[in-house]
């Protein structure tokens, strides 16, 4: 067992090695001041047969032990992984995946399982750093070392694994990973920062990863492990070299500028059918039928490279897109509001062939969502979903559950907007946005956060500005770079970078970046940031022209809330004996109450009228009785001395026959008389005597 300790960052980190797991490939257990986490990672002895693609699953396992926490619901144990878990996961995700080589498809799991945890150590972060000493300390095949870390700018500084209080007065909230040589992974929010401030906050966190880094390397270099060889399949250059020839750049160049992308598609696949055609009728006697069939997986491996090639060359040379864009082109973009009938808000963006449609619901305060994971225990009233139906790029596939890329983006809209919504105290509803997104060819997330915006003032959400994003390229060639605005699907893929930003006029609110190469330097960021910011400002252009502010008046068919507030002694009152009081209430004018532990009361219902009637109900019943006030009250019973009058629900007083204007046999039960509070005497009696009506 070996044991590593260092003071990092004012909180101590330490890492044992070969005590627990040990049957697992590689594994740690990774200590960052009060929370434990412990990494394995494992793989098949074999590539998966068949496969053109890396098998990596990434597992978070939140442990509700981890934070003195039984799960709730009727089953006491960890479910399935909440939102929370597999937002960790992704994050763990994609830094790792692009380090290890090509050719290598044996399955791989990672599983980070949480032993304990405070929410102010950012455990779910130092997951990527455990992940890549794990898989460094396995025989499994990685290429270099990673590490990620937490980033808050509070008063004009940058901290580095910020504490809750911290968060909460931070303009930024930020995961960065990256390796010692470059940034390989941004994720977070912010209060509209500026380009620069992130340029700075990426730059601090990079020289923060180098720290983390140093110490890996010093852990790394005490254990010798022998890794496994990737088994690179044997094929003759003869081979490659015979199927190129028959390709023709220019005609490939045509097939790739088709447009639209399922036309591209076709022509592609109709293009590569033809090669294939003539490679059979040329060459297939020369390598033999059993040699083509074993290695033609490598002839499409050719094919896609070459594709890849022709793209990026024309970037490079001839500033030329795929789709007949320039590099800083966006493509067309059309907005509509208020289109599905019934729904609270709704608005239909499309920009080229990505289209969202956002539909805004608003509920009461019982609908929000309760939140119970290690991370938080909270009420959620603004959501952002996103669903990502196969017929949005012209598939067939099965409808399962949610899926971890349709959480990751959903949480990144949801991020980009969080911040600007109006508090419970100035708009009391339950916000839940779904973007349904009906096309897609390139960067639906950031079609989702613009569809969201405009369906949010649709609604009639007092929100004071508009929100849009934008997805940012990347191509490298030697030394030289170019940035490109608005990718493609195509150039999603093929490219070297997917730089996902999104604000408003005044600032940056969420941003997502993952990246394929280790030369992303400050200029590349800079460059990046200042296009995605004219862009942006150009979309917000077409948002404002479609809608400037949110509706006056929310849909007729939103539920009517009103909000009144009480003393927090009178709440057991409103409530009565096992609830008999607010049950009364509810079912007499037909609404639901909803009772906050400061005296904030929300009454909720179809009918106006009926709403603002309980409200005063509420109110009257706990307002106080004081001497001088004037009420209209009630004639509850009738004595020779005198009458008792109600004049609050509840709340009866004495009105005796020296304080009356009409005679005693004027009264009857249940008649209005206009009082005027005499007198407070003790155990709650007071006296009263009549006005008369005017």
């Amino acid at each position: 067992m070996k044991i590593w300790e260092k003071e990092i960052f004012g909180r101590k980190l330490r890492i044992e090695h070969g005590k627990v797991a040990k049957q697992s490939l590689g594994s740690i257990m990774l200590t960052f001041n009060d929370s434990t986490i412990l990494v394995t990672s494992d793989a098949s002895e074999e590539p998966i047969k068949g496969t053109d693609f890396f098998p990596l699953t990434v597992e978070f396992q939140e442990k509700f032990y981890a934070v003195g926490k039984i799960p709730g619901g009727f089953i006491k144990r960890e479910g399935k992984p909440s939102d929370e878990a597999i937002l960790a996961a992704r994050l763990i995700d994609r830094p790792i995946r692009p380090l290890f080589p090509e050719n290598f498809y044996n399955e791989v799991q990672i599983i980070v399982t949480v032993f304990s945890m405070l929410n102010d150590d950012s455990i779910e972060t130092w997951g990527i750093t455990g992940a890549s000493l794990a898989l460094n300390l396995s025989p499994i095949p990685f290429n270099g070392l990673v590490a990620g870390v937490r980033i808050g700018y509070v008063d004009g500084q940058f901290i580095v694994f910020p504490n809750q209080q911290e968060l909460k007065k931070s303009k930024m909230d930020m995961v960065v990973a990256g390796t010692k040589d470059a940034i390989t992974m941004v994720e977070g929010e912010s209060l509209e920062v500026t380009e620069e401030e992130m340029v700075e906050a990426l730059m601090f966190a990079h020289e923060k990863i180098k720290e983390i880094i140093s110490f890996e390397e010093e852990i790394i270099s005490e254990i010798n492990v022998e890794k496994w060889e990737v088994k690179q399949l044997e094929v003759p250059n003869e081979f490659i070299n015979d199927y190129l020839s028959l390709l023709n750049e220019e005609e490939l160049k045509n097939v790739l500028l088709t447009t639209g992308k399922k036309n591209r598609d076709k022509a592609l696949s109709q293009y590569k059918d033809k090669i294939k055609k003539e490679f059979e009728e040329k060459f297939l006697e020369k390598w033999s039928e059993a040699f083509y069939l074993e290695k033609s997986y490598f002839l499409s491996k050719a094919f896609e490279d070459k594709v890849q090639e022709l793209m990026r060359k024309m970037i490079i040379d001839e500033n030329r897109r795929v789709d007949g864009r320039t590099i800083d082109d966006i493509r067309d973009i059309s907005c509509e509001v208020g289109l599905i009938p019934r729904v609270h808000g709704s608005a239909l963006f499309t920009r080229g062939e990505t289209q969202s449609l956002a539909v805004v619901t608003l509920g009461a305060p019982m609908d929000v969502q309760l939140v119970d994971t290690i991370f938080s225990d909270e009420e959620k009233r603004f959501m952002l979903h996103y669903n990502f139906p196969p017929f949005s790029t012209g598939e067939v596939k099965r409808l399962r559950g949610v899926s971890r890329r349709e959480i990751g983006h959903g949480h990144l809209a949801e991020r980009a907007h969080k911040n600007l919504i109006p508090s419970d105290e100035e708009f009391p509803y339950t916000i839940r946005v779904v973007s349904e997104i009906l096309e897609s060819n390139g960067s639906s997330s950031m079609a989702s956060v613009c569809s969201a915006s405009l369906a949010l003032m649709d609604a009639g959400i007092p929100i004071k500005k508009h929100v849009a994003g934008i997805a940012m390229g990347l191509v490298f060639e030697e030394d030289n770079f170019v940035v490109l605005t608005d990718i493609l699907g195509m150039e999603d893929h093929l490219g070297d970078m997917d730089f996902k930003v999104a604000g408003t006029r005044d600032g940056i609110t969420a941003f997502q970046m993952d990246v394929k190469t280790s030369k992303v330097n400050k200029e590349v960021l800079q460059t990046a940031l200042e296009k995605a910011k004219i862009a942006r400002n150009k979309i917000l252009d077409k948002m404002y022209e479609t809608m400037q502010e949110p509706k006056k008046e929310l849909s007729p068919y939103v539920p009517i809330i009103k909000v009144t507030n009480i003393p927090i002694s009178k709440i057991g009152e409103v409530i009565g004996p096992g609830g008999r009081t607010i049950k009364e209430i509810s079912e007499i004018y037909g609404v639901e109450i909803f009772i906050e532990k400061d005296g904030k009361i929300k009454v909720t219902g179809n009918d106006k009228n009926k709403v603002n009637e309980a409200i005063k109900h509420i109110q009257d019943m706990t307002a106080e009785v004081e001497k001088g006030k004037i009420f209209e009250g009630t004639v509850k019973r009738i004595e020779k001395y005198g009458i008792f009058v109600e004049v609050l629900p509840g709340k009866v007083g004495m009105l005796h026959v020296s304080n009356l204007q009409d005679k005693l046999d004027a009264f009857k039960i249940g008649d209005k008389v206009k009082v005027e509070v005499l007198s407070l005497e003790d155990q709650g009696k007071f006296q009263l005597k009549q006005l008369k009506e005017e």
